[in-house]
């Protein structure tokens, strides 16, 4: 019998607002399970602090030099992510340029809240849903 106690994944995501019209976000379509678009972010890597970890996971998805505007919140239900029990802090940073994919996105596109992309995947239509409907 295993007495370690066992705890969730700590993980980032980061809402990425792009310089220009408002309400415009960058989302990237995974090239791994499960697939969908998803918002930009990974897991933290031991040592780093979750900034860091954000920033880092950004410019690795998207190519993005971000500045991290504030913590949004945080996401813990354990089915957000069907791969296993994940805790995901959430920033709002900003960015400007253009996006490209890297890292495990396959792709990396800035969407107008009126018109995302499906499917959506883990939780991240509800963290947009709350983004939008308090950012705005």
């Amino acid at each position: 019998m295993n007495s370690e106690p066992r705890s969730p994944r700590l993980t980032v995501d980061i809402l990425i607002q792009m310089e220009g019209p408002p309400e415009r976000i960058v989302l990237v379509k995974r090239k791994f399970p499960p697939y969908g678009w998803a918002i930009p972010g990974g897991f933290v890597d031991w040592g780093e602090t979750v900034e860091a970890a954000a920033v880092r996971e950004a410019r690795e998805e998207t190519s993005l030099n971000v500045h991290l505007v504030r913590q949004f919140q945080v996401y813990s239900d354990p089915s957000r992510d069907p791969r296993g029990h994940t805790v995901s802090v959430v920033f709002i940073a900003e960015a400007g340029g253009a996006p490209r994919a890297g890292d495990d996105a396959g792709e990396a596109r800035v969407f107008h809240k009126d018109d995302l992309p499906t499917p959506i995947v883990f939780d991240h239509a509800k963290i947009l849903s709350d983004y939008f409907g308090k950012r705005y």
